[in-house]
């Protein structure tokens, strides 16, 4: 499910456009200030940011620099009524997509968000049920895995983390999009949790899991494995 994170300090606009991302089956997470909207941003993943400007705390502005200091591919629409050809500019000279101003009509910002949603977007690659790498093989049916020494099992997570590496393969997978995808939002573990998985694949699948050839460290960021 894409998961929106809407930043307004007006609750009826907030509750409004937040049902309606959800009618059209988003997931939306809402935060009335720009604080709160950089902690949930740090803390989970999110596909696309929809941030009004005058905020309380951190404006929108600010917010939106936090955001590209750590991240340039999530797409960031600005929605405000901040109206002058100079606040269009400088919205998009801080990395927005996109700039809305109100009043607004809400079709249009459902168009925008489903637009950039679909430009932004990368299926992953479909990975086959029985999975090659190196001197290693895994079956994702029956979680049956084998590397130049032995056969052995995985367990449920270790076989949904490794298939969620895999199908993004040669790409960098956030902590945050990790605890999502495989543990989901109710309940889920520290991000430690998820080092000791990778340390475990480092010992089932390398040759040398000091220096590791499938299953690299990207640091303060996540993941990628390379195969």
């Amino acid at each position: 499910m894409i998961r929106i994170l809407l930043v307004e300090d007006e609750e009826n606009i907030r509750d409004v456009v937040k049902l309606n991302l959800e009618m059209e089956d988003f997931e939306v997470v809402a935060a009335g200030n720009g604080r709160d909207a950089l902690k949930y941003f740090r803390e989970q993943h999110f596909d696309l940011l929809i941030l009004d400007v005058m905020l309380p705390e951190i404006d929108g502005f600010q917010v939106c620099e936090q955001v590209r200091l750590t991240n340039m591919e999530v797409p960031i629409i600005f929605l405000t009524a901040k109206d002058t050809a100079m606040d269009r500019i400088s919205g998009l000279k801080k990395g927005a997509d996109d700039y809305l101003t109100k009043p607004f009509n809400l079709e249009e910002l459902l168009l925008r968000v489903n637009n950039l949603i679909k430009r932004t977007s990368k299926a992953p690659e479909n990975t086959p049920e029985v999975y090659t790498f190196g001197n290693n093989k895994v079956n994702f049916l029956t979680y049956e895995a084998q590397n130049e020494k032995q056969a052995f099992s995985l367990t449920k997570k270790e076989a949904m983390l490794l298939k969620l590496l895999i199908d993004r393969r040669n790409e960098v997978v956030s902590r945050q999009q990790i605890l999502q995808s495989v543990w989901g939002y109710d309940v889920y573990p520290s991000t430690r949790t998820i080092d000791n998985f990778i340390l475990s694949f480092r010992k089932y699948f390398e040759a040398d899991p000091k220096n590791p050839n499938f299953f690299l460290s990207v640091r303060g960021v996540g993941y990628k494995f390379v195969g």
